[in-house]
């Protein structure tokens, strides 16, 4: 059996509406330019509750159970990092987050084009404001499965752009440094190299793993940071900790000082020069608007 060309893992907790949606935009037809056998799902479910029915998995996914489930998704991230089987690995921190239809065929182009690519994806959020504020508004689930029944979706991805704004880690547009990349793509070497997600991110959701993870890529030797224009990851609502709840042990002050204390020193943006590679749908032309407003 040959080798898929790409695994992409997958972490799920308490997600029974939310990754059905999330494994149908990573699978073709709606993945647009590739064959479902060049790629590998690997979803890691972080012990939920009712933990997803293998047998309901779409062809081509593999469901683990994380060993030791904990608050934190790192240890089932490192979990899937060691059971994919492609040497071209990509993390999805977050099982609710819906993927533009170019993803996957941009980031195996990326691998053809450069020796050691770090793929970086910018985050977006569904509904009329990022969700921390919508929600506070009666944005919910119920608002957003409405939302989401008002564009062809499904049939064209891409009109998720215009039922969504930037995530807060994607805050300053296309052109300007991100935090975070919620579908992050790398060599297995890479992935290596960099340990995995650091295990000391304990609390709820990971606190800034992501952002760590983002950040020690970056600084990587010989690393080329690409970000993909006119694609990206969508959040849907779901509760989940750092995006759609308001909790005292969850929140910026409690995260920034863990990440404080593990580098010993506040989290800053990694600031380097980053090439580009995708096109642009249409759907996308007024966050292009709106990230030209923000450049100096």
């Amino acid at each position: 059996m040959q080798r898929p060309q790409l695994s992409i893992i997958v972490v799920s907790f308490n997600m029974e509406r939310e990754l059905p949606r999330t494994l149908f935009t990573l699978r073709a037809p709606y993945q647009q330019g590739i064959v479902n056998e060049e790629v590998e799902i690997l979803v890691v479910d972080n012990g939920s509750s009712t933990p997803p029915d293998s047998n309901m998995m779409p062809h081509g996914v593999r469901l683990l159970q994380a060993d030791t489930p904990t608050a934190s998704p790192v240890a089932a991230i490192n979990q899937g990092l060691r059971e994919a089987q492609s040497d071209f690995i990509g993390v999805m921190i977050d099982g609710a987050r819906l993927a533009s239809p170019g993803i996957c065929r941009y980031a195996l182009d990326a691998k053809k084009l450069y020796s050691r690519p770090l793929v970086a994806t910018l985050g977006f959020h569904l509904g009329p404001d990022v969700q921390m504020k919508s929600v506070q508004q009666g944005y919910n689930q119920a608002a957003e499965d409405h939302l989401l029944s008002t564009v062809p979706w499904q049939e064209d991805g891409y009109h998720l752009f215009s039922i969504s704004v930037f995530a807060g880690s994607s805050k300053q547009g296309w052109f300007q440094p991100m935090a975070e990349s919620n579908a992050v793509f790398m060599l297995r070497e890479m992935w290596e190299e960099l340990g995995g997600y650091d295990l000391r991110f304990t609390t709820p959701g990971g606190g800034l793993a992501n952002l760590d993870l983002y950040v020690r890529a970056c600084n990587l030797a010989g690393s080329q940071l690409v970000t993909l224009l006119g694609e990206g990851t969508f959040h849907q609502v779901h509760g989940g900790i750092a995006t759609n709840q308001s909790r005292p042990e969850a929140s910026w002050p409690v995260f920034h000082q863990e990440y404080q204390k593990i580098r010993g020193h506040p989290f800053s943006l990694p600031t380097n020069k980053t090439e580009y590679l995708g096109s642009f749908p249409p759907q996308a032309f007024a966050s292009i608007q709106e990230s030209a407003k923000k450049l100096p």
